[in-house]
């Protein structure tokens, strides 16, 4: 089979198109055809600096597909079923393997390249709001990095619970995008103290929920950006800056920061009953899964490129 490997941590760069072997299927797992591969803010942290499980290493958490090999202990899936799957790696190729439990039924209708956006994207999304931020109706939120896959995601799912939305971006006319989502309030980042916005915003109450995928010096402002017993989901390093926060500034105002990996939970009868509710709700239209590009797999270099341009607003895909 086709993939995008790489021999090496680096930039997009390193990322090549070649032949490598083809799975094989374990008995508690399936095979794929991969229909089309989203790529993860985890997958280009990954390619520049984490560990190189295989070599070469096929990167990537997630991609969708037509389940074509079965593994002899399976019984949830067969031949021919539609799928989204999620695994440590392995997404950016032709076919992958996963185990059984990690491929959720894609809904009759639903398309198989948007349904790919959903298990992390949204699954992470809905960790960071509903277990790590308890939300309820009413409350404010503040979603970092608002137009990235995870952002769009969270803007939504808050929305819906009856949130005021806030969200961040690096210009006027990504934030602007964002208010088909349910953004209520936009801050551009790059021209506005963060914190200081969301008090303006706010009445100086603050947010009682803070979402930050972006973590480094941006996860100091979404601390200062929470009310009194405000809870803050940080859930991503896409600053690639190194972690630095002030805990004492979390006690005055009896604030919790909780990190959320929903990884390590992905296997858990509680997220797995939890992503295979929003695929329901994808399939009646209640979410939108936004793809801002698609790239042919061979162009993967191309692709982490251009989201590590900042330029997308939503998930980008790769099709084989």
């Amino acid at each position: 089979m086709k993939a995008a490997v790489y021999y090496e941590n680096g930039g997009p760069e390193v990322l090549r198109y070649e032949d490598v072997a083809d799975p094989t299927c374990g008995p508690r797992n399936v095979v794929i055809k991969v229909a089309a591969v989203s790529i993860e803010g985890g997958d280009t942290l990954n390619r520049f600096g984490g560990p190189l499980v295989t070599r070469p290493h096929i990167v990537g958490y997630q991609a969708s597909g037509t389940v074509v090999q079965v593994g002899s202990e399976v019984t949830t899936h067969k031949l021919g079923d539609r799928v989204a799957t999620v695994n440590g790696w392995g997404s950016h190729a032709e076919l992958r393997e996963v185990p059984a439990r990690n491929a959720w039924a894609v809904p009759d209708g639903l398309d198989l390249a948007a349904a790919s956006i959903i298990p992390v994207t949204f699954g992470t999304a809905h960790e960071c709001l509903f277990d790590a931020g308890q939300l309820k109706a009413g409350d404010t939120v503040l979603v970092q990095a608002g137009a990235s896959g995870v952002g769009i995601a969270a803007i939504q799912l808050a929305k819906a619970a009856g949130a005021t939305v806030i969200a961040t971006a690096s210009s006027d006319d990504r934030l602007a995008k964002l208010k088909a989502y349910g953004l209520d309030h936009g801050i551009n980042y790059k021209t506005h103290a963060v914190p200081a916005e969301v008090m303006r915003l706010t009445d100086n109450k603050g947010a009682a929920v803070v979402v930050d995928s972006v973590g480094g010096s941006t996860l100091q402002g979404s601390v200062d950006s929470l009310g009194y017993r405000g809870r803050l989901a940080s859930v991503g390093a896409a600053g690639r800056e190194p972690m630095k926060v002030d805990v004492g500034s979390l006690m005055g105002g009896n604030r919790t920061l909780r990190g959320v990996f929903l990884g390590a939970e992905i296997m858990t009868d509680r997220v797995h009953d939890m992503i295979a509710g929003l695929f329901t709700q994808a399939a009646a239209g209640s979410i939108k899964l936004v793809i801002d590009k698609t790239f042919p797999l061979s162009e993967a270099a191309a692709a982490h490129a251009y989201i590590e341009s900042r330029a997308a607003v939503g998930r980008v895909l790769l099709i084989p």
